[in-house]
C-alpha cells in the first residue's frame, strides 16, 4: 500500500534502534516494578502477616471469611515498609485453593497493596498455581524443593518458569532437611545446576532458603545452627552466581517463645 511505502521511504537509511541491555538483576513487579539492585539495597523485607502460619489475627479473619479485614492487614504491611507480601492459606479447615484465588483477585483491586510484588506461599503446588493464575506482574513462588525427587522438582520448576515467576528453593532433598553447612551447600548446588542447566532458569530468579533452624534447644548439635546458616550462605553466594538468599529469621529464637525482648535482640 502507498502509505506503507511512504513510511519505508521516510525511514530509509536509518539504523534500527537497539534496546539497551537489561541489568542482570532480580526483577519483580506488582503494579510497579521492583528491582533488587545490590548498589541500592541488599535486604528485602517480606511481610508475613497475610500468612495463616505467621499471624493468628489474620488466621482468625480468614476462618471467619472477613476479606475486608484481610485486605486491611495487607495494606498495613505495605504502609509499615514491607517490600513483598507473602500469602499463605495452608490451614486444615480451609479450602486453600478457593481462598487463595479470591484473596489474590481482591488484592489486585487495592493499588496500595498490589503495587508491590507478591510471594505465593504453599506446601501444595496446586494452591501455588491457583495464586499464579490470579495475579498481575512478576511474583515469587514459595517454594519448591528436591524432597520429592528430581522429576517432581523439574516439573514444578518448568511450571514456575512458564508462569514467569521467580522461585524460592528450600534446602531439602530426598533425605530430609539440610542442617549442616555441607548439606545446605550440596543441596542448593544440586538444585541450582538442575534449574540452570536443565530448565534454563534465570539464575537471578533463584532464591535459596538454606534453613534457619532453632538454637538453644538443649541439644548440643543445635548450638551452631545459626552459624551454619551464615557459613552456608557465604559459600552459596560465592559459588552459585546470580542467586539470592532468603530465611525465616524468627525460627532461630523459637526456643525463647514468650520472651519477646530476647527474641527481638537475637533477630
Amino acid at each position: 500500500p502507498d502509505h506503507l511505502k511512504a513510511i519505508g521511504e521516510a525511514v530509509k537509511g536509518f539504523k534500527p534502534a537497539v534496546p539497551s541491555q537489561r541489568p542482570s538483576l532480580l526483577h519483580l513487579s506488582g503494579l510497579e516494578p521492583f528491582t533488587l539492585d545490590p548498589s541500592v539495597t541488599r535486604f528485602v523485607n517480606v511481610g508475613e502477616r497475610c500468612n495463616v502460619s505467621g499471624s493468628t489475627i489474620f488466621k482468625k479473619h480468614v476462618i471467619a471469611g472477613s476479606y475486608d479485614k484481610m485486605l486491611e492487614i495487607a495494606i498495613k504491611q505495605v504502609e509499615n515498609g514491607a517490600q513483598i507480601i507473602d500469602i499463605n492459606f495452608d490451614e486444615g479447615l480451609l479450602d486453600s485453593s478457593a481462598t487463595m484465588r479470591r484473596f489474590c483477585n481482591l488484592l489486585a483491586t487495592e493499588p496500595e497493596a498490589a503495587k508491590i510484588p507478591f510471594m505465593i506461599d504453599s506446601s501444595k503446588f496446586s494452591v501455588i498455581e491457583d495464586g499464579l493464575q490470579c495475579i498481575q506482574g512478576k511474583c515469587i513462588v514459595n517454594s519448591i524443593s528436591l524432597k520429592g525427587g528430581e522429576d517432581e522438582f523439574l516439573k514444578h520448576a518448568k511450571l514456575v518458569k512458564r508462569y514467569g515467576a521467580a522461585v524460592v528453593v528450600m534446602a531439602f532433598d530426598e533425605q530430609g532437611q539440610a542442617a549442616t553447612v555441607e548439606d545446605k551447600v550440596r543441596i542448593c548446588t544440586r538444585a541450582y545446576r538442575l534449574l540452570v542447566d536443565k530448565v534454563n532458569f534465570n539464575p537471578n530468579d533463584i532464591i535459596f532458603d538454606p534453613n534457619i533452624l532453632t538454637v538453644a534447644t538443649g541439644i548440643e548439635e543445635h548450638n551452631e545452627y545459626a552459624l551454619n546458616f551464615f557459613r552456608a550462605t557465604k559459600i552459596i553466594r560465592e559459588t552459585l552466581p546470580g542467586c539470592h538468599i532468603s530465611g525465616g529469621v524468627s525460627n532461630v529464637s523459637f526456643s525463647f517463645r514468650g520472651n519477646t525482648v530476647l527474641r527481638e535482640a537475637m533477630h
